[in-house]
């Protein structure tokens, strides 16, 4: 059974056919297997007459060597409909170029496709910016781009058929009601499977169709397989994969830092500024930067030197921190579905955070400062604020516990030292929301409504 699910991301794409009435290509990029072309597909399916698949991954050399030559539109549509067997409408059809990324010169033809103006064109693409796909073409300044992200945590409820659970959810936070340790418990434990399961549709579909979470697992190791050889493919030093595979033993040590050099023998972010670029572009992953100074207007405070990494899906992050083990010795499964979830593997919960905060928009940054111990004055302590995220001219400090543990050290002392700046102080775990003086506390699968 073909699964469609719905995705935040329709409502965007529907506002780019509303707003641009044809004049600009709306280009949909993101890691490989998170529903691109799933979503086109149905978007084109709903709102127009009829539509034209050309999926560079699979079509043959005729239809490449149509893009040779675009000085006639005419007969290029006629050409185009012909090998593709299907019958376009002027201004009521859409063409998608899937995988566009392969085919370099159909995104530079774009240009003229749009100014032609008799169909609407809808491109997706992974690894769009990497150089070796666009060094020989013109980038078409006439395309409207738009990120997409795993599936979040309000998409998993609808895939799992709890569609108005997160309006409850919403309510408690716009009101600061606590919804009571029964239901926050529930919740919990749908948030849990959703760590466990992730948010890539073809592991969501597998856990509606089969409940098996091994299965479910073999998914998301060849999902993961995938996005290795992806990235040994644009860094055949293997550089850019080993960081990558790196990520949850990095975040293990509960470092203040990503450190390169443990994985990439010489290795320092400042020399590797281009392979970094590239990890980035693949949205594979999600980079938080240090900011330097916490204030509003975080990226021109971003130091690029210092930052943290993590896997742009929890439920991918999961099977990656046990890749060397077999499926019958993973515990995490269970231990995170009881909440018994060890304290030293508390750095799943960062990482779904970060998903969350990065789905809902939210650039990521992170602030480390050092103040004396006040137990003991003559040592100097090092603090860290998990994440940063700016709402108008004020800041949002977080912090994240993977229990129900409430001390706060690291937001107390930056509470004392920038509070003229903070709008308001949040502290993620586990329990039910409460405020206690300056920190409101967030059962941790709000974080997307912050």
């Amino acid at each position: 059974m073909k699964y469609i699910f719905k995705r935040k991301i329709y409502s965007k794409i529907l506002d780019w056919k509303k707003n641009s009435n044809g004049e600009t290509a709306l280009l949909i990029q993101g890691a490989r297997r998170i529903g691109k072309s799933t979503i086109a597909e149905e978007f084109a399916k709903r709102e127009y007459v009829s539509y034209l698949i050309v999926d560079f991954s699979i079509v043959g050399k005729a239809v490449y060597d149509l893009f040779d030559d675009m000085s006639d539109l005419d007969f290029f549509f006629l050409r185009l409909q012909n090998l593709m067997g299907v019958t376009l409408t002027n201004r009521n059809s859409v063409i998608i170029f899937d995988e566009i990324q392969l085919c370099p010169k159909a995104r530079q033809a774009i240009k003229h496709l749009v100014k032609d103006g008799r169909y609407d064109y809808i491109e997706t693409g992974s690894l769009l910016s990497i150089k070796k796909n666009v060094k020989n073409i013109l980038i078409p300044s006439e395309e409207t781009r738009i990120s997409m992200y795993p599936m979040d945590f309000e998409e998993f409820l609808w895939a799992v058929g709890k569609s108005t659970l997160f309006e409850t959810i919403s309510y408690s936070f716009d009101n600061l009601k606590p919804l009571g340790e029964t239901v926050n418990r529930s919740i919990l434990r749908d948030f849990r499977l959703y760590m466990l399961v992730g948010g890539m549709p073809q592991a969501v579909a597998e856990y509606l169709s089969k409940n098996n979470f091994e299965d479910i697992d073999n998914i998301k190791r060849n999902i993961l397989e995938l996005y290795v050889s992806d990235l040994q493919k644009i860094d055949p030093t293997g550089h850019i994969s080993a960081i990558f595979k790196a990520i949850p033993s990095e975040l293990s040590r509960n470092n203040l830092r990503y450190k390169v050099g443990s994985v990439v023998k010489n290795g320092k972010p400042s020399r590797m500024g281009e392979k970094l670029a590239e990890l980035a572009d693949s949205m594979t992953v999600n980079f938080a930067y240090v900011a330097d100074d916490p204030n509003v207007g975080f990226s021109l405070h971003a130091n690029h030197d210092i930052f943290k990494l993590f896997i742009s899906d929890t439920g991918l992050f999961v099977t990656l921190a046990f890749m060397d083990r077999d499926y019958t010795d993973n515990l995490i499964y269970q231990k995170l579905l009881l909440d018994k979830l060890p304290t030293d593997l508390g750095y799943v919960f960062e990482n779904v955070v970060a998903q969350e905060l990065r789905s809902s928009g939210n650039a990521l940054y992170y602030y480390i400062f050092k103040e004396k111990d006040n137990e003991r004055k003559e040592n100097i302590k090092n603090y860290e604020i998990d994440f940063l995220v700016s709402r108008k001219h004020k800041i949002c400090p977080i912090e994240v516990k993977s229990s129900g543990y409430k001390a706060h050290k690291s937001l107390d002392q930056f509470n004392k030292k920038y509070s003229s700046r903070i709008s308001a102080s949040y502290l993620l775990y586990t329990k039910d929301l409460k405020k206690g003086g300056n920190i409101i506390y967030l059962p941790v699968y709000m974080t997307s409504l912050l």
